[in-house]
């Protein structure tokens, strides 16, 4: 059990979060192509969400990177549960931030109150928001299963 693949400082746990990075990071940069998307709440939260996420996953990368390239990290279980919860607040906010966005732009759509790129921006950048919180769930999820093996 002390190797879970996607548990913190293997290298599946490197790569969930370099792919959750990416997708956070494509997500705001589709947002953010469009000058008015401020205009709209449900899209500045989604851009706040992605602000948090994007340090938060860059931080975990570079923890993951040193303890699978350098050198091994103790797993420490007070460090895991911080790991856990961070992961599972922000999983929350993302998943929320990605429905708003969502269905914000299908209202947008439905009544026509945007042009079709624009709208097509909003709907890249909420289902790279969807994709960045699979991978963010999924890595909190094996970090959980872990936990009570520390």
């Amino acid at each position: 059990m002390d190797e879970l693949p996607g548990a913190f400082g293997t290298s599946a746990s490197l790569a969930l979060r370099f792919g959750q990075t990416i997708f956070s990071l494509a997500s705001i940069f589709f947002m953010c192509l469009d000058v008015a998307f401020f205009t709209y709440t449900s899209f500045c939260y989604l851009v706040t969400v992605m602000g948090l996420v994007i340090p938060w996953s860059i931080t975990l990368i570079v923890v993951d990177a040193y303890s699978v390239f350098i050198k091994r990290l103790p797993r420490q279980p007070k460090i895991l549960l911080v790991i856990i919860v961070g992961d599972l607040v922000l999983s929350y906010l993302l998943l929320a931030a990605a429905s708003s966005t969502a269905s914000v732009t299908t209202v947008l759509l439905a009544a026509g109150g945007c042009t079709a790129k624009p709208c097509s921006r909003y709907q890249l950048s909420a289902a790279m928001a969807f994709f960045s919180w699979f991978l963010s769930l999924a890595s909190s999820l094996f970090n959980l299963w872990l936990l009570p093996s520390l």
